[in-house]
């Protein structure tokens, strides 16, 4: 029986992606145009042209994806550049930025990313429908509480709206993965689902019928999660090996002869690159000024300058991923980045980025674990593993559901899609 044509949106920490399903009910992924080619994901960043931040009249000067990174690298001066948004949705004391003179909330900033998200995804599949089912963790980042969950649901839902879908139902997005998995089963089968985003790691064991099967729907056995993803992974690069050549751990003299070490908050906001620009004020810049002329390592407190002043955070953040992809291939990297006066340099390895990783991956086993006993689903009754999302890649992330679970086949494919790809087929099972 022909299906109508539907929906499914995965908003991301870090990438979106967008599917629907034809009248068959076969699933399509957008493709996006991006200087290097087509991608099937959208990256879920926000760029401000400098006349945007400055509150200049005509055109909006607001660009959302590929396009927003293009923006951004060729500009100078830099304009104001958002990403991981998704991350706050969970805490309350986070309600928007003042932009231009403009207090945008956290539901106008995301919903003006969805707004040109969808804009490209009409453009390659075209016209979309009006009701979505949208993928959400099963806790979001930041969120302590299920209020903190409830809060993020319904600032995601008033996003969706300003970008004009109105008609919205949200999925777990492991649940999603499972919808696009089980397209691939011959067979039912007892399947724990591993989703590692930007900003999260969520699981759901589930019992799947084979798609072809004609059985309706799956039973989901338990969902968890926890606020750990790629992000964290890049922070801890930051953390241990860049930081500290930056100055991390150096003191300084404050008059009149007290020797103080150079301000922690500093590499804190280091770990995240779009929050340098928050170092890039005229009383930071003097204070790190004076640092460095009693400093222990005067150099690199001269390389930080550097980095601040000319905003190189996103090109230092984007080695930093490409360092971690390769080590989620090979078993070593060298890592360098160019920063007046002194190189950036880590002969990584795996085993160091292994141990940076143990007190993260040890949270992840032990959210898995909890999952399973409150399920009450022992680990020789998991017929298969799927793993999706970037960090599912890297190999310390992988070897944790190898030792858990012997019996089990380990698998994962489309890690970046899988979720969007689940949602419209579970959008259009819902209208069978």
């Amino acid at each position: 029986m022909a299906v109508t044509r539907t929906l499914g949106i995965d908003f991301g920490t870090t990438n979106s992606a967008i599917a629907v399903t034809d009248e068959a009910g076969h699933p399509r992924l957008a493709r996006f145009a991006t200087p290097g080619g087509t991608t099937d994901t959208f990256r879920s960043i926000l760029y401000f042209e400098p006349w945007a931040t400055r509150g200049a009249l005509g055109a909006d000067g607001i660009v959302a994806g590929p396009e927003a990174i293009r923006r951004y690298r060729a500009a100078s001066p830099k304009g104001r550049f958002i990403q991981s948004l998704k991350t706050y949705l969970g805490d309350g004391s986070f309600t928007g930025t003042l932009i231009g003179g403009k207090h945008r909330s956290i539901e106008e900033l995301i919903g003006l990313i969805l707004q040109r998200l969808l804009a490209a995804g009409a453009e390659a599949l075209g016209p979309l429908p009006s009701r979505a089912v949208v993928g959400r963790p099963v806790h979001f980042t930041a969120a302590r509480s299920g209020k903190d969950d409830e809060r993020a649901v319904g600032r995601l839902r008033r996003a969706f709206a300003i970008a004009g879908i109105t008609d919205v139902v949200f999925e777990y997005e492991p649940v999603a993965a499972a919808y696009a998995y089980r397209q691939r089963l011959e067979k039912p089968a007892t399947v724990l689902i591993g989703d590692f985003g930007g900003g999260t790691s969520d699981f759901s064991i589930l019992s799947l019928p084979p798609a072809t099967s004609g059985a309706d729907g799956i039973t989901i056995l338990g969902s968890d999660g926890l606020a750990i993803g790629g992000d964290r992974f890049d922070q801890l690069i930051v953390r241990h090996a860049v930081a500290p050549q930056l100055g991390k751990g150096s003191e300084y003299v404050s008059p009149p002869d007290k020797v103080l070490p150079t301000p922690e908050w500093v590499y804190a906001k280091l770990e995240r690159w779009h929050h340098l620009s928050f170092l890039k004020s005229p009383a930071t810049i003097a204070m790190l000024e004076r640092v460095q002329h009693t400093s222990t390592a005067p150099a690199a407190i001269a390389a930080l300058l550097h980095l601040v002043d000319e905003d190189l955070g996103y090109e230092l953040h984007e080695q930093v991923n490409a360092t971690k992809s390769t080590l989620s291939a090979e078993l070593a990297a060298a890592f360098h980045f160019e920063l007046s006066p002194v190189s950036i340099t880590w002969e990584a390895t795996r085993d160091e980025f292994d141990t940076f990783l143990a007190d993260d991956l040890a949270e992840i086993e032990a959210c898995v674990s909890g999952l399973l006993s409150r399920a009450a689903v022992d680990s020789a009754a998991i017929d298969t593993v799927f793993l999706t999302g970037g960090s599912s890649y890297v190999p310390a992330v992988r070897r944790i559901f190898e030792r858990r679970f012997v019996n089990a086949t380990i698998t994962g494919g489309e890690e970046l899609t899988s979720v969007a790809t689940g949602l419209a087929l579970k959008a259009a099972e819902q209208l069978l």
